[in-house]
């Protein structure tokens, strides 16, 4: 009997796959390679000599198609995990603080929906895979408790299914809403939906072909079966066919969403123009419908004159029609990225042939011709191609600068979405903070904390204002000095006055924030702006990225075009005269510093002194412990070179794994002998000499030492609080990051 089932299981598989033929799928040499050796070996016995001809004829690792999309890292963190309920608690939070946001509104909604739509599919898919009637016995995400696991885990047995198993339709019509929820969360942000998938459950990856086997034009399902389809490793290009998404195209014409995935695979095919045209037409489809079919404008001014009102009894919740969408923003950051990619495909053909290859072509070519007549007639056919180069290359450069000029048009579109404040209250972080941690506790209130007390005027400019030809005059220095002034003393007026002017500068924060605003200054580079203008962006980059912070949603992240950006200034041996390295330039802000007590003029004196003791004490270690090294033995010295390299190659191993230019083991030890050099030579400058010279150290006060990651060094924050620092807000006294 136990033959019998073995053979009618692979008959079964047999038939679902020829059934799916019509659905791209792996590779049909693998299937036969796989049938043949099931065949022809002998029968199996165990689970160990099974599973042996399926390792032996896999040639490569088999994913899901969307585990190969671009900037996936970017939107891990703890919105993944957190309950549903707090996380939509959270996006209303966001919603209704006064600009700057801390995070995007409009990704923050997407997220809501999509964590939710993924949630419901996942509970679906589940139950059809499990035969489970009733949505109240599956667990996903934080869901209802499985009864049949509380009762398991108090020793009294697993109840019985309710209503047995479930027929054939019901699991395709489960499917089929699991598959509608899919791609709709797949069309508000690929990106987003495709990280949430992985983090759930595995009868999602078959939910699409399952559906495809019964209904071959189902739109949704074909979308998410693209998505789900499993593909060879780092094979996007040579195992994705864009028929599917053309199909999807003509029976939805007025669905921009599946353009944008079509220009994704397009742009991983290397097929720039079409990736372009796909985009654009996306951004005009998405234009007309806002257009349309926008709220009305009262409405919204309304809205907004309630969401800005002085003191608001309730938070504002917005219906999920009502929400922002950001769409449009997700077709400008392609668009950007594929004109930037498009510019530097031409910069080679830009450039002059060097005079040395000149010379030795010359050289071959009168050695080979035979006789003064032949060295003539080189002589006088040499200007032709010589102007032919020159033309070719001047036809380059103009297309170099074009494409640049457009990305940088782009990208100003993107970040124009996203808002900044030079002088936002600092108790604005502090109750924002507040109400995070009142949510996280479990401590619910739809009443809005009283923001009298902090709604002075601030200023708001959108970020794209920060890099027109004039920015705006009323931008603190960058790097800020509020740091090294608590140095010295000061006195009580001083202390009066500083903190009644308790601001901050605050960022709104979105996942490729940080790429948009390095590629932007790479966009510069080939439009050949002029070096002290690319010199103020590159200062009002490094001033936005160090307040950029994902708190309580997302997790830090690296961007590809900050390593390339940090790659040219290493190159070009900072030909920007910038005042210190990038990393040191991008270090974490100083927490914005509030306090919950009054400033009262009989108190001020012991304020002060207590925070002058403090740096002094603070002082008087550091000067501790710099004698304390340079006093230690050589054999100490020798452990703590030692210990010092270790922790190097530690990073450079960390730095490399991240690389997406690493792609097998000789790619993998270049990349980890190039960060350890770029790290030793770093160390080298900062304990041999300044940067250029053009670095300013600030006077230490008695019993103090400078620290050399720049002035944020110097209370303590020498840029280890980036990731984890936002954690702090467990406490209300506690300085908060916005």
């Amino acid at each position: 009997m136990a033959k019998k089932k073995v053979r009618q299981t692979l008959g079964e598989e047999a038939s679902l796959d020829s059934g799916s033929s019509s659905q791209p799928s792996v590779p049909s040499a693998t299937a036969q390679a796989s049938q043949a050796s099931s065949s022809s070996g002998p029968k199996p016995r165990s689970r160990i000599s099974h599973a042996a001809p399926t390792t032996a004829v896999s040639p490569s690792l088999v994913i899901c198609r969307n585990k190969h999309w671009r900037h996936i890292s970017a939107y891990h963190g703890p919105w993944l995990q957190m309950p549903f309920e707090l996380l939509e608690t959270l996006a209303n939070i966001n919603y209704n603080t006064p600009a700057p946001r801390p995070i995007d509104a409009a990704s923050f909604f997407d997220l809501v929906k999509v964590r939710r739509l993924v949630d419901e599919a996942t509970n679906l898919a589940v139950r059809a895979a499990s035969d489970i009637a009733s949505p109240t016995l599956t667990n996903v995400n934080g869901g209802f408790p499985s009864i049949s696991s509380a009762m398991g885990s108090h020793g009294l047995g697993a109840p019985p299914v309710h209503g047995g198993k479930l027929s054939r339709e019901r699991k395709f019509r489960m499917r089929e809403q699991a598959s509608q929820k899919l791609g709709r969360a797949y069309r508000l942000d690929e990106i987003a939906c495709s990280v949430a998938t992985m983090q759930g459950a595995s009868p999602l990856e078959d939910v699409g072909s399952l559906v495809l086997q019964r209904s071959p034009k189902d739109s949704d399902a074909k979308y998410v079966h693209f998505f789900h389809e499993k593909i060879p490793s780092r094979k996007m290009a040579e195992s994705t066919s864009l028929q599917p998404l053309t199909d999807i195209i003509e029976d939805r014409p007025t669905e921009p969403e599946v353009l944008r995935t079509r220009a994704t695979v397009k742009i991983f095919k290397e097929d720039f123009d079409g990736a372009i045209f796909d985009l654009t037409h996306a951004l005009s489809i998405s234009q007309f419908i806002r257009r349309s079919h926008g709220p009305n404008q009262e409405e919204m001014q309304v809205g907004e004159a309630q969401r800005t009102a002085r003191r608001r009894p309730h938070d504002i919740i917005l219906s999920e029609k009502d929400q922002p969408s950001s769409f449009e923003a997700q077709l400008y950051f392609q668009r950007a990225s594929v004109y930037l990619t498009m510019a530097t495909e031409h910069v080679l053909d830009s450039m002059p042939t060097p005079p040395s290859n000149q010379a030795n072509e010359q050289s071959m070519a009168s050695e080979a011709d035979d006789g003064d007549a032949g060295a003539e007639a080189s002589g006088k056919s040499s200007p032709e191609p010589n102007k032919e180069g020159a033309r070719k290359q001047a036809e380059a450069r103009k297309l170099v600068k074009t494409f640049a000029k457009r990305a940088i048009k782009d990208f100003l579109s993107f970040i124009s979405h996203f808002d900044y404040s030079p002088n936002l209250p600092a108790k604005a972080a502090k109750e924002f903070n507040d109400r995070v941690n009142l949510v996280a506790h479990g401590m619910r209130s739809s009443r809005a904390i009283d923001s009298s007390s902090w709604t002075e005027s601030h200023t708001v400019y959108p970020l794209s204002d920060l890099f027109r030809s004039v920015p705006p005059t009323d931008l603190p220095p960058y790097p800020s000095q509020a740091v090294v002034k608590h140095d010295s003393y000061q006195s009580p007026k001083e202390l009066l006055s500083t903190k009644a002017a308790a601001v901050c500068e605050c960022v709104t924060y979105h996942p490729l924030l940080a790429d948009a605003l390095h590629s932007l200054l790479l966009a510069h580079c080939l439009a050949q702006t002029s070096t002290k203008e690319i010199q103020r962006h590159a200062y009002m980059v490094a001033r936005l990225i160090r307040l950029a912070d994902g708190y309580p949603i997302f997790q830090a992240n690296r961007s590809p075009a900050r390593a390339d950006w940090a790659e040219v200034i290493h190159r070009t041996e900072n030909w920007l005269s910038l005042s210190s390295s990038w990393d040191t330039l991008c270090s974490p802000a100083p927490l914005p510093i509030y306090d919950d007590e009054p400033c009262c003029g009989h108190h001020t004196c012991i304020h002060s002194h207590q925070a002058q003791t403090a740096v002094i004490s603070a002082g008087r270690a550091a000067s501790a412990a710099a004698a304390l090294i340079n006093g230690m033995s050589s054999d100490a010295a020798g452990e703590e070179e030692k210990r010092r390299r270790e922790l190097i190659r530690e990073q450079a191993i960390l730095d490399a794994l991240d690389d997406e230019r690493v792609t097998d083991e000789a790619s993998f030890r270049a990349a980890i002998e190039a960060h350890e050099k770029r790290a030793q030579r770093n160390d080298a400058v900062i304990s041999g000499k300044p940067s250029n010279g053009t670095a300013t150290t600030p006077k230490p006060s008695p019993g103090t030492s400078i620290s050399p990651n720049g002035p944020d060094a110097l209370n303590g924050t020498n840029g280890t609080n980036s990731t984890n620092g936002t954690n702090s807000t467990n406490s209300t006294n506690k300085p908060m990051h916005v």
